[in-house]
């Protein structure tokens, strides 16, 4: 039986599904493979993770959950079939999109196809300005609208098969974030007399750029469905257990509960990644600027950025080339994970990712059928995992297999052998997820010298001082529990609700009272989805820019509204991000609300018992091998190790580089720093 509080947190990757389970400060963690209806897997890995720590179930207090449902519902276009309605004129917009090219010198490039094919689009004769309704729906119009969706819903007409029967609406009017009467009255019909969840894009994104705010309610009404399906199977599954109701984490690295997210399913995203950031904030050191987090799995590294306990955050985001504008945490995401395969492209060059083996058949060295080479057999090739390495609980590295893998990639890029080529997919895989890390800190006016790196995910800590040398930071944290940071970062973190309008005005012309009552209404909508609104803290922001400028930045705003202090401090923000300042009027766009309500970081204990080594083995470092010790990851507090040094734990190994030294502090965490730096 357990004491205090019992906190589970579940985190699906593209690989593995990771379970952090915390009760009376103690620790358990469990991996294991990604099933194709999570809900298995989730299950599955409660019930490891239960049992290992002697407790039931339906003693768990707390459940939080990041799912990649709707991520991948994005990424690989099997969402619901979705029908877009919108004014008279524009049904195209989709299509039309922005005039910047997918790649810029390619004259064969081409978008993506829309989310909602052609036969599927629909118009209504109304119309509305930025100033008023012009032009009402008609009645007789917005009836033979219901008449025709139901048919394609039903699959009833002649022109519609059954495979092609429409599973949500989108509904997008102009200018509805301005005025969204007409779009508020078409929405309470279908939502009366269509059996199929109805999106509006007044309560999506009210914000004004018609592409955008379309093609994110079309994602909110493409995932809505496939979300809803997951999450109601889960519960099932979960209430069958004894467990409570999940939790689920947002993009914007906040919790919301089921029913908030049914309702704006397009706010997870990037759910799990979200998450990570918020996980590795936990570990800032005081001396830094802040930290650059880096989260690598099977699939992908994460890349995200956290200045003085702020997790940076965006507005303007792409998932499978779709825009997608919802606040969510700022993440560079690259393909390279440990599944990532090699490869060598038609000019002889060795290349890594993005496609990844994935956890079914997985590296050649899982032994389940993979027979391409990917990171992780380069890495086991290398030394820095051992041949008797097991992942996800008992699957056992077969380097062998491994080997086998490389020696056809060395033959095909012009290599030595195995050991050449598991180097050079190193090299590569590192100069990518560097190149990631500099979009982050230097494309955005940061020195990542300034930040500590904090690594995490299966394979982050055993790539993480190679990157930061190349970087030039001298630390590195690798986090109590770092294979499943992610999982351990839900428990910590905020419960958050956002809510947003676009008033468009010149600075200078601004008329305070009305966007006092603009914040206002947005500060009630954002209370409104809070558990406890007694307890939220609300944070007030403002899209602006420079008049003439296309691109808008978000500052702080002061509970009463000082066009002053916020022109002053938009200036400041330009400037950091910018590298300038001008001396031009500045606009308002879009008005901006938070409201959180603070989280309980989970209490972590520390008691390590074996501070020697457990093994010695042939590790490759700087192009040739060495002896090195490998510790096991249960090290006491306070221990000190010098490099070069492999620490190998349950769900991750940390690699410690000849010039570095790493010491434990008392939560577990391995604080990384390179000799000689001050």
């Amino acid at each position: 039986m357990s004491t205090g509080e019992v906190m589970l947190g579940v985190d699906v990757g593209g690989t593995f599904t990771d379970i952090v389970l915390v009760a009376g400060g103690h620790v358990t963690t469990t991996k294991v493979p990604t099933t194709e209806d999570q809900s298995e897997g989730v299950l599955s890995g409660i019930e490891t993770a239960c049992e290992r720590a002697g407790i039931e179930p339906a003693e768990i207090d707390r459940f939080r959950h990041g799912t990649t449902v709707a991520t991948n519902a994005m990424l690989e276009r099997e969402g619901a079939r979705t029908a877009l309605v919108t004014t008279d004129g524009f049904a195209d917009i989709l299509a039309i999109g922005r005039q910047d090219r997918p790649a810029l010198y390619d004259f064969e490039a081409r978008k993506p196809d829309p989310l909602v094919p052609a036969q599927r689009r629909y118009e209504l004769d109304e119309r509305a300005t930025t100033d008023s309704v012009e032009r009402g729906v008609d009645d007789g119009a917005l009836t033979a609208l219901v008449e025709r969706l139901h048919n394609q819903i039903e699959g009833g007409n002649d022109s519609t098969a059954d495979s092609e029967a429409v599973e949500s609406v989108a509904v997008s009017l102009l200018h509805a974030y301005a005025h969204p009467d007409n779009e508020r009255r078409v929405v309470e019909r279908l939502r009366r007399e269509l059996d199929v969840p109805v999106v509006a894009s007044h309560e999506t994104l009210p914000e004004f750029r018609e592409y955008e705010r379309t093609a994110t309610t079309v994602a909110d009404a493409y995932v809505t469905p496939v979300v809803s399906a997951y999450l109601d199977a889960l519960l099932d599954r979960a209430v069958d257990r004894g467990l409570p109701a999940p939790a689920v984490v947002q993009s914007n690295g906040g919790i919301a509960d089921a029913a908030t997210v049914r309702e704006r399913a397009v706010t997870t995203v990037l759910s799990g990644p979200a998450a990570g950031v918020v996980g590795g904030s936990l570990f800032e050191p005081d001396d830094c600027e802040g930290v650059v987090t880096f989260d690598m799995g099977g699939t992908s590294s994460d890349v995200g950025l956290v200045r003085e306990g702020s997790v940076e955050r965006t507005t303007e985001a792409t998932v499978g080339e779709h825009p997608v504008h919802v606040p969510m945490v700022d993440i560079e995401t690259v393909g390279a994970g440990g599944g990532s395969v090699a490869w060598v492209d038609s000019g002889g060059a060795l290349r890594v990712g993005p496609r990844s083996a994935g956890a079914d058949p997985g590296p050649a060295c899982y032994g389940l059928g993979g027979e391409e080479p990917t990171v992780t057999d380069a890495t086991l090739v290398c030394g820095y995992l051992g041949s008797g390495t097991t992942l996800g609980g008992d699957l056992q590295l077969d380097a062998d297999a491994a080997e086998t893998a490389l020696v056809d990639l060395a033959a095909a890029a012009d290599l030595e052998g195995p050991v050449e080529a598991a180097r050079g997919v190193r090299r590569v895989a590192n100069a990518t997820m560097t190149r990631a890390i500099r979009q982050v800190t230097l494309e955005r006016g940061h020195d990542p010298r300034s930040f500590a790196l904090v690594a995490f995910g299966g394979a982050g800590p055993m790539h993480a001082a190679t990157l930061a040398e190349r970087l030039g930071i001298d630390a590195v944290r690798v986090p109590t529990a770092s294979g499943v940071c992610s999982a351990l970062g839900m428990l910590a973190a905020d419960e958050r609700h956002d809510a947003s309008r676009t008033h468009r005005t010149g600075l200078a012309v601004v008329d305070p009272d009305t966007v006092a009552d603009h914040y206002e209404r947005l500060v009630e909508r954002a209370l409104a989805a809070a558990s406890e609104p007694d307890r939220a803290r609300i944070i007030r922001q403002a899209d602006l820019r420079y008049a003439g400028q296309s691109h808008e930045l978000t500052v702080a705003v002061p509970d009463e509204f000082d066009a002053g202090r916020v022109a002053e401090r938009f200036h400041a923000v330009h400037e950091r991000h910018r590298g300038y300042r001008l001396d031009e009027p500045v606009d308002l766009l879009t008005l901006r609300v938070t409201a959180t309500v603070a989280g309980d970081p989970p209490p972590l204990g520390h008691a390590g018992t074996r501070a020697e080594p457990v093994d010695h083995r042939e590790i490759s470092f700087e192009g040739r091998f060495r002896e090195t010790p490998v510790y096991d990851r249960d090290l006491p507090a306070d221990t000190r190790l010098a490099g070069p040094a492999v620490i190998a734990g349950g769900e991750s190994t940390t690699v410690v580089p000849p010039d570095w030294r790493v010491t434990v502090d008392d939560s577990g965490t391995l604080r990384m720093e390179r000799r000689g730096a001050s």
